[in-house]
């Protein structure tokens, strides 16, 4: 196994190798909305069934989520470079059959297989990077890039589709992928040093299909229940997901090689990491059910118009996540960091709280503050979630918190999106036909038969907004307290590798 000596600092290699690990990172974070302005082609081309069109769309983000802790698991036993190449070849033979796709039932498959791919690339950056660089002040300002990078990814897909499909066919917002992952097999073997667990035991095969009952489920019924409501499917998907979740823990507690080691929650800051990530994904997809369908839907933007605006608030999270990283560095304590982090974000919040049906300035401005707030929180707690767990470990930690930020991002959007249609349904007129009590999609769709709808629905769906803020502040306020007090006293491990005894320090150093 080939890792950094204990106190040895990354050099330009170990640099050059993060910009390396970018690539795979960057595309598999634009794979979740490359497809939203890359559908209406698709449709027209494949002329999918509309069951058909949902799984194209929703596929990716269902497998990935599903197989994140298994391939974490994988990665700490057979080698986490192994995999990360393994899973680029993957992803991009797999992006190339979606390109060339012929029919729908071809593309939902070459999506699934891009899941299957990212649920290797994921984890596999993360717990590399981990493995990389081994003195903490550099560890964590390459984990906040990491983190930046996996955020700025979801903002640039959509622009990038829509760029795509304006002047090429459809299938090009595939093949953008095989450059960076012909690039990542060319130089990994050479930039990127191998690291496994030394002794993980014999793999548990029956937590696999629990890991993925207990996940898909949840993740499904949640991402569901804004759109359709808390239909009695979707609260039963939900419940039975939890049932295998139980059972899932259940397993690891008592299984002689668990997949996730429940050894890994004793590990300083480890629990109260998982927990703070759910939450701050909570924040990031609560709030952008609602900014992408206010840009288009109430202020009549374009679809490329809207994306091209919703890029400006992602402009401060390059300078948020080493913000965070530099004062920790200095002396600030990591739980008043995290702790300021989450302030920021619930202010964010409090200003969309303000927001009328024609301000897209404050929108975008509120948008940008609260992305900034909860990149500060997200990279200052993935840095802590990996220092804390023992290097062997690093899949299944990293592959822990991304499992916890895609149920955290569902359950952003099912309580939040909840909110708001409730909201809206009560301010729209009771008047109005069905479809636009609904939604505001559905409102505009028929507005020219019913004068003034357009006008009603667009401002019920702010009140919807303002009210889905409201509860987001509260929630983010809510978790800088959590941070102050569960963060207070954790101390983390300092550099070693897999071999060598952990060493303690304060977590603010």
């Amino acid at each position: 196994m080939t890792t950094n000596p204990t106190n040895t600092r990354a050099g330009r290699r170990e640099w050059t190798a993060l910009g390396v690990l970018m690539l795979p990172l960057l595309l598999v974070s634009m794979d979740v909305s490359v497809l939203y302005f890359a559908i209406p082609a698709i449709s027209a081309d494949l002329e999918p069934t509309g069951t058909q069109q949902l799984w194209i769309f929703d596929i990716y983000a269902f497998v990935l989520a599903g197989l994140l802790m298994t391939m974490g698991s994988v990665g700490d036993r057979i080698g986490r470079r192994r995999l990360l190449l393994i899973g680029a070849a993957a992803f991009g033979a797999a992006s190339l059959v979606a390109a060339y796709a012929g029919s729908a039932e071809t593309l939902i498959a070459a999506r699934a297989a891009l899941g299957i791919g990212g649920a290797t690339l994921m984890p596999s950056t993360l717990s590399l990077v981990r493995t990389m660089f081994t003195d903490p002040a550099q560890r964590a300002k390459a984990i906040a890039l990491w983190s930046g990078v996996m955020t700025a990814g979801i903002a640039l897909g959509s622009v990038l589709s829509g760029v795509l499909v304006e002047f090429f066919w459809w299938g090009s917002v595939f093949l953008v992928n095989l450059p960076a992952m012909a690039l990542l097999l060319l130089l990994g073997p050479v930039l990127l040093p191998e690291s496994k667990d030394p002794g993980p035991g014999r793999f548990d095969w029956i937590s696999v299909p629990l890991s993925m009952a207990a996940v898909l489920p949840v993740v499904y019924g949640l991402k569901e229940i804004p759109s359709h409501g808390w239909n009695v499917r979707y609260v039963i998907s939900v419940t039975v997901g939890l049932l295998f979740a139980a059972l899932f823990v259940q397993r690891q507690r008592t299984a002689a090689s668990p997949m996730i080691s429940p050894a890994l929650f004793r590990g300083p800051g480890f629990s109260p990491a998982v927990a703070l990530n759910l939450v701050a994904s909570f924040g990031v997809m609560g709030s952008a059910y609602f900014t992408t369908q206010y840009l288009q839907s109430v202020l009549d933007k374009s679809a490329l118009q809207a994306a091209l605006w919703a890029l400006l608030p992602s402009l401060p999270i390059g300078v948020a996540a080493p913000m965070a990283a530099h004062l920790v560095q200095k002396g600030m304590h990591r739980a008043h960091v995290v702790t300021a982090g989450f302030l920021i974000a619930a202010s964010g919040y409090a200003l969309l709280a303000f927001a009328g049906t024609d301000a897209m300035a404050l929108v975008l401005v509120a948008s940008g503050v609260l992305a900034s707030g909860l990149v500060m929180v997200m990279s200052q707690i993935m840095d802590l979630a990996l220092s804390s767990a023992p290097v062997e470990r690093a899949g299944s930690a990293s592959s822990l918190m991304e499992t916890g930020g895609e149920f955290g991002g569902a359950l952003g959007m099912a309580v939040l999106g909840s909110i708001g249609a409730a909201i809206y349904r009560h301010e729209i007129p009771a008047s109005s036909p069905d479809a636009a009590r609904e939604t505001l999609g559905g409102a505009l769709a028929v507005a020219d038969q019913v004068p003034g709808l357009a006008a009603a629905a667009r401002a019920a769906f702010t009140s919807g907004m303002q009210g889905a803020a409201i509860a987001g502040a509260m929630v983010l306020a809510g978790a800088a307290v959590l941070a102050g007090v569960s963060l207070r006293r954790v101390t983390v491990r300092t550099n070693e590798t897999p071999d060598e005894p952990s060493h303690l320090s304060p977590s603010g150093v």
